[in-house]
C-alpha cells in the first residue's frame, strides 16, 4: 500500500505529461465538422441539377435561343465543382463553344466564359487567345482585363500580369483586391497577401453574397495556414462549411490540418473517405497515399497510387495533373524519361518557375545534378517562393556542394512544414 501511494503521484504526473504532449497541437473538434461529413443530401448538387434540367428543357423547346447554352454551361460548371466529375467540365466547354459559334465569337461574355473553362482545364494559351478577342471587342473591358491578369500570371508572363493589375486598380473593388492578394503571394509577400484578402473578405461579408463569402473564407483559410495561423485557418474552413455543408475543398482543408498539424492520420483519412463518397477528384488518392506512407502502410499507398493513375488515364483531364505526374514518375516509379517528357510539355504550355522546377527535379532524380543546377539557378532560384520548389532547390544545391545555400533554404523550409506535410518535414531535416 505504501509503495502504491509512493508511486501513484509519479504515474499520474507521467500520464498528465503524456496527455499534454499528445494534445499540444489539438485545435480541431470532431463535433465542429461531423455534421457536415454525415450529410446524406448534397443540396448544392441538387440545386445545380435542377438548374441544368431547367435550361436543357428550355433549349429543347426553343433550340434557336442560344443564350440558354450559356445558362446550361454555368450549371454544368457548377456540377463539376460540386461533384469533381470531369465530364461536366467538358460538357460545359462544348456548350460554350456552341454559344460562341452562334455569335461568331463576337460576344465578350461568352468568350470570357469559355476562357474561364479553359483556365480550369489548364488550357491557358487557348484562354489567352479568347481573352484577347474579348479585349478587342471592348464589352465589359474591366472584366476581360481581370481575367487577362489571371492568365498572364498562370503563363509566367509577370510583366504583362503586372500591367493588367494596374489597369484594373481599384482598392474598393473585390475583384482587384483578390488579384492584388494573389500577386503579393506570388512575390513571396504573404503578409500583404493576407492583408488584401482580409479587405476582400470585409467586402464580401458586407455584400452578404454567399458565393463571395464562401470563396474568401476558403482562400483566407489557406493563407492563414501558410502563415502558421492554424486555428484561424480551421475556423474559416468551418465558416465555409456553415454556408455550404457540401464544400469538399473546406473539408479537405480540415483533413490537412488534422493530418499535418495534429498528426492524426486516421481521422484525416475518415474525413477524406467521407468527401470521396460525393466528390470525385484524383488528388484525393494522392492525399490518401501520403497518409498511408506516413503510417508505413505501403500496400495501401500502392493501392491509392494505382487508383490515382487509373483516374488520370482519362484523357479528358488533359494537362490538369501534369505537375503531380512528373513528380510521381520521377520519385516513385522511376519512369524518368516519361517525367522529362511531361515536364517539357508543361514548360511549353506555361513557362513558369514551377514548370522549370519540375524539369530540374527530374534531372536531379536522374542523378544529373549539374544539369538540374543550371536549370534551377536560371529559372527557379529567386523566381518563386513555393515551398515545394524551394525544397527541390535545396536538395539540388546540396547535391552540387552548395551547402551554405542549401542550409539557408532549410531554415526557411522548416517554417513551412505544415504546408509541406510530415513526410517532407522528415526530408527537410536531412538537408
Amino acid at each position: 500500500m505504501n509503495t502504491y501511494n509512493k508511486f501513484l503521484p509519479m504515474v499520474l504526473l507521467l500520464l498528465f505529461l503524456t496527455s499534454c504532449h499528445t494534445n499540444q497541437n489539438k485545435i480541431t473538434d470532431v463535433e465542429d465538422y461531423n455534421l457536415y461529413l454525415n450529410t446524406k443530401e448534397n443540396i448544392t448538387k441538387q440545386k445545380a441539377t435542377e438548374e441544368l434540367n431547367f435550361w436543357e428543357e428550355k433549349l429543347e423547346k426553343e433550340p434557336s435561343q442560344y443564350p440558354y447554352l450559356a445558362k446550361i454551361a454555368s450549371a454544368q460548371s457548377q456540377m463539376f465543382h460540386v461533384t469533381g466529375d470531369i465530364d461536366y467540365l467538358i460538357q460545359a466547354e462544348e456548350s460554350l463553344i456552341q454559344a460562341n459559334k452562334r455569335t461568331n465569337y463576337e460576344q465578350s461574355g461568352y468568350l470570357r466564359a469559355l476562357a474561364r473553362n479553359y483556365i480550369s482545364q489548364h488550357k491557358f494559351k487557348e484562354s489567352l487567345e479568347l481573352l484577347k478577342k474579348a479585349e478587342t471587342h471592348g464589352e465589359n473591358l474591366k472584366g476581360t482585363q481581370k481575367m487577362l491578369f489571371d492568365v498572364y500570371l498562370e503563363l509566367g508572363d509577370y510583366e504583362l500580369a503586372k500591367t493588367y493589375l494596374y489597369k484594373i486598380k481599384d482598392v474598393s473593388d473585390f475583384d482587384y483586391l483578390i488579384r492584388l492578394s494573389k500577386w503579393s503571394d506570388h512575390q513571396g509577400d504573404l503578409q500583404s497577401a493576407i492583408k488584401y484578402m482580409e479587405q476582400a473578405l470585409a467586402i464580401s461579408e458586407a455584400s452578404n453574397v454567399a458565393g463571395f463569402k464562401q470563396w474568401t473564407y476558403t482562400n483566407i483559410a489557406d493563407f492563414y495556414g501558410h502563415d502558421g495561423q492554424i486555428d484561424a485557418s480551421y475556423q474559416y474552413y468551418l465558416k465555409a462549411l456553415a454556408l455550404h455543408p457540401d464544400n469538399a475543398y473546406a473539408k479537405k482543408g480540415i483533413a490537412w490540418i488534422v493530418y499535418s498539424y495534429e498528426k492524426n492520420p486516421d481521422e484525416a483519412l475518415r474525413i477524406l473517405n467521407s468527401i470521396s463518397e460525393n466528390h470525385q477528384s484524383p488528388d484525393y488518392y494522392l492525399f490518401k497515399a501520403e497518409i498511408a506512407e506516413y503510417q508505413n502502410n505501403f500496400e495501401a499507398k500502392d493501392e491509392n497510387l494505382n487508383a490515382y493513375f487509373k483516374a488520370v488515364a482519362n484523357t479528358k483531364y488533359g494537362n490538369m495533373y501534369n505537375k503531380y505526374n512528373v513528380i510521381l514518375y520521377a520519385e516513385e516509379l522511376q519512369k524518368l524519361d516519361e517525367a522529362l517528357r511531361i515536364a517539357h510539355t508543361e514548360i511549353k504550355n506555361r513557362p513558369t518557375p514551377q514548370s522549370y522546377d519540375l524539369l530540374a527535379w527530374t534531372y536531379y532524380n536522374k542523378g544529373n545534378y549539374a544539369n538540374a543546377l543550371v536549370i534551377a539557378e536560371e529559372h527557379v532560384a529567386e523566381k518563386t517562393f513555393e515551398p515545394e520548389a524551394l525544397f527541390h532547390l535545396a536538395k539540388i544545391y546540396k547535391a552540387n556542394g552548395k551547402l551554405v545555400k542549401a542550409e539557408a533554404l532549410k531554415k526557411d523550409l522548416l517554417e513551412s512544414t505544415f504546408e509541406l506535410g510530415p513526410l517532407m518535414e522528415r526530408d527537410i531535416q536531412k538537408i
